[in-house]
């Protein structure tokens, strides 16, 4: 009986992972195309990535561009404030970070530099904005639909989209 029921828990684990992989490259493919259509300009599509006491802003992208290859990015302030500046964890009333997953326009341009964001142990692009402008609150996945966000370290990175390549043969498959 025992060996029945694992049987069981892995072939339903098999069959919802495949499930997700399909159901993740059809969202892909969906959302690719309406990126696709993105009328080009002087700016950027950034969308708001908070984990608390994390230094990085969020992922940049130019349009038309896959978020496949967006940058995480740090902000340098010394023009405009990030739209969410306010007290930060520990202090009381701490509310940065409030905006998380909200897309936005951004306009400015890279510095050139980098920076060091201790908590993640990653040196990352700067990104000194001249203004933001919000796209929209509830843009939905950043990288797959199955992602899984955590407060707790860095989960979300374009690597874990699936390849272009294993989309076709998952989509293509009867």
């Amino acid at each position: 009986m025992t060996k029945k029921i694992i049987i069981s828990l892995v072939a339903c684990t098999v069959l919802t992972q495949c499930h997700s992989l399909r159901s993740d490259c059809e969202a892909l493919r969906e959302r690719e195309a309406a990126i696709a259509q993105e009328q080009k300009g002087d700016y950027f599509v950034g969308r708001r990535y908070h984990i608390p006491l994390c230094r990085f802003w969020g992922y940049l992208r130019e349009p038309g561009q896959s978020w496949r290859d967006a940058k995480l990015v740090m902000m340098d302030e010394s023009i405009i404030h990030t739209p969410d500046r306010g007290p930060e964890d520990p202090l009381p009333n701490a509310v940065h970070g409030r905006d998380n997953n909200v897309e936005y326009i951004v306009k400015g341009k890279y510095t050139g530099r980098q920076a060091y964001d201790p908590s993640t142990n990653q040196v990352l692009p700067m990104f000194r904005a001249t203004s933001y402008e919000i796209r929209n609150r509830e843009p939905g996945f950043l990288f797959v639909p199955s992602e899984e966000y955590s407060e707790e370290f860095v989960t979300l990175r374009p690597s874990i989209m699936p390849q272009p390549e294993v989309c076709e043969r998952e989509l293509s498959k009867p």
